[in-house]
């Protein structure tokens, strides 16, 4: 008689403290992708590319307060003192991966807060990689984001208004969510600053209405590190609750990543131009 051996479990998804959620846990410890998201989105829409990464790496998203299960947490009330509050909750959790390896990916508002947490962070401490994705460089968003959006006109360019649209109750939620963000949004102003050690890519879908792609080179400044940028399928959210988003290009830059951390910050060198 033969013996079927039963199938592995599956962890389950787990939320850490208040601002973190790993929709799916892998107990041999890849690098941590930590993933922000966009202006009026929460933590499960990473669950898909949670999915996709495993193994080559462990999604952590961040759950952003006044939606979702964090519906009754207020927002911070202003960018720099939501960045503090991310800044805090994340650093006890930049270790445990593969090397001690981790990583940012944001998308649109997610890239800016991605970036101004890994430049809060101490230098030796900072991500070895920033993904911003569907975001303008943070010295031209003050420009280009800041003016008064409408909360139903962005809903509709970032297509997920065909996603809720049949459920009314939804909607009002996604609205919500929307203008806070729009709120804090608003308050965000560049202050010049010596550039960041870690690696930047900027990506942006070839579908984009929101944002160019030829305007993603003005990452290149923000990085003393390698920086690459590309184009790639999709609109202006491309990691959605439908859609696991650049899944080949993620795993291609994680998979690329030094095996361990350096020990001290590297020196200043001249970023790589990758078209």
């Amino acid at each position: 008689m033969s013996t079927l051996t039963p199938p592995a479990r599956t962890a389950r998804p787990r939320v850490e403290g208040d601002w973190l959620f790993v929709p799916v846990p892998q107990a041999h410890r890849p690098v941590r992708l930590f993933c922000f998201p966009h202006a009026g989105g929460d933590a499960t829409a990473y669950t898909p590319l949670a999915r996709a990464l495993a193994p080559v790496a462990e999604v952590w998203a961040l759950r952003p307060p006044a939606r979702g299960g964090r519906s009754r947490h207020p927002m911070p009330p202003d960018f720099d003192t939501l960045a503090a509050a991310v800044t805090e909750a994340l650093t006890p959790h930049l270790t445990g991966g593969a090397g001690g390896r981790f990583a940012f990916y944001g998308q649109s508002f997610g890239a800016l807060l991605a970036y101004e947490v890994a430049r809060a962070l101490p230098a030796d401490r900072r991500p070895d990689l920033v993904v911003a994705a569907g975001a303008p460089s943070p010295a031209e968003w003050t420009e280009r984001e800041t003016r008064d959006l409408d909360a139903s006109e962005l809903l509709r360019l970032t297509g997920l208004d065909e996603s809720v649209q049949a459920h009314p109750d939804l909607v009002e939620l996604a609205l919500g969510a929307i203008r806070t963000d729009l709120a804090v949004s608003a308050t965000y102003r560049h202050r010049p600053h010596a550039p960041i050690g870690s690696a930047v890519h900027a990506l942006a879908g070839a579908e984009d209405p929101m944002l160019a792609t030829t305007g993603l080179t003005g990452w290149a400044a923000h990085t003393r590190g390698a920086f690459g940028h590309g184009v790639v399928p999709g609109g202006h959210l491309l990691a959605t609750v439908d859609r696991p988003g650049p899944v080949d290009l993620l795993t291609s830059l994680v998979t690329s990543l030094p095996a361990d951390r350096p020990a001290v910050p590297a020196a200043p060198r001249h970023p790589s131009r990758e078209q």
